[in-house]
């Protein structure tokens, strides 16, 4: 498992060491990660786009006798799945989808284009590269009755995520909420950019309802098993409120970007409701999510039943059955070294 210094690492080896046959050598670029602590083996690797990365994997698979590679960073998948064919002759399994789905799926301006192409309705979105763009990409979507968002095409968590708006009360941002915020105004935008170049961004109708993170587990483009569960409270993007949700229409619609996209093991489907109340995609993280361990409390194992899967190991049915109505919080805790 990569990424051991990674928010959700703890949790994710808490779920694989819940299976006895397990063997769990953990792997950062940070020789202090957290997770080493965790794990009776732990190596220290390049980073993903350092050009030594996919050899050094390759190196361990063989020198330990690897048979799972389960990546947690983003931009460790597109090299592993570019290289999937040498780590199978190496006999190691790497769970990722494909390197053209990895692509689309880290790109959000794509992956909208994409989606909407085959049918799958998304937020109404335009996409820009400087702010003249920006301008008429707001009053094309409404903007300023209707509040908007923006955020790169490429970036990792909430960097450069901003909702642009002016119905929001200035003061009470600057008296009642804590700094870094997401909320900001379209003439702020244009004066922070000014003449420098931007990357290509992402500009969509803000999503007012509640918001799922749908925990997907994938067989080749096939969802065999979707888990919503609803974001009661966040820090920072991470969950740590939530209730697991039977809710059929996002299992549905999970389903058919799953099936579209050709997704594999475990990957993670942000999507949130409308102002009409239908249900749209944010965005996909193409890896397991952080937060997955905590369908634990709701009777599943995720990471487990996707290396299952990649193994051909048995799955009894009951490892299948959710706990729906289960509700969670989660808390901070210390590890000494």
């Amino acid at each position: 498992m990569t990424g051991a210094g990674a928010p959700g690492a703890a949790g994710i080896i808490k779920c694989l060491s819940k299976e006895p046959c397990f063997n769990i050598i953990a792997a950062d670029a940070d020789a202090g990660a957290t997770g080493r602590y965790l794990v009776d083996d732990f190596v220290v690797i390049p980073r993903g786009n350092d050009p030594a990365f996919v050899t050094s994997i390759l190196d361990l698979c063989r020198k330990k006798n690897i048979h799972v590679v389960l990546p947690l960073v983003t931009r460790e998948l597109f090299p592993l799945a570019s290289h999937r064919d040498e780590f199978d002759l190496a006999g190691a399994k790497v769970l990722v989808s494909p390197s053209e789905s990895i692509e689309i799926a880290n790109d959000k301006s794509r992956l909208y284009q994409f989606l909407e192409w085959r049918g799958i309705p998304v937020p109404e979105f335009r996409i820009v590269e400087n702010p003249e763009q920006l301008n008429t990409a707001c009053a094309e979507l409404g903007y300023p009755q209707k509040t908007l968002t923006i955020k790169p095409s490429v970036s990792n968590g909430s960097r450069g995520f901003r909702i642009i708006s002016e119905q929001v009360d200035r003061l009470d941002l600057l008296l009642n909420h804590k700094p870094g915020h997401s909320y900001t105004t379209l003439p702020e935008l244009i004066a922070i950019m000014g003449v420098n170049k931007i990357p290509e961004m992402l500009v969509s109708e803000y999503l007012p309802g509640d918001e799922y993170s749908v925990d997907c587990l994938c067989k080749e483009g096939h969802a065999t098993l979707v888990v919503p569960r609803r974001r009661v409270a966040m820090v920072n993007g991470i969950s740590v409120k939530g209730e697991f949700v039977r809710h059929q229409e996002i299992i549905k619609y999970c389903t058919d970007i799953v099936r579209e996209l050709r997704l594999h093991g475990n990957v993670g489907v942000q999507v949130k409701a409308s102002a009409t109340g239908a249900f749209r995609i944010l965005e996909i993280n193409p890896r397991v999510q952080g937060t997955i361990s905590a369908a634990l409390g709701a009777g599943i194992n995720l990471p487990v039943l996707a290396i299952k899967s990649e193994l051909g190991l048995p799955i009894n049915e009951d490892e299948r059955q959710v706990k729906w109505g289960t509700r969670f919080g989660r808390f901070w805790e210390e590890v000494y070294y």
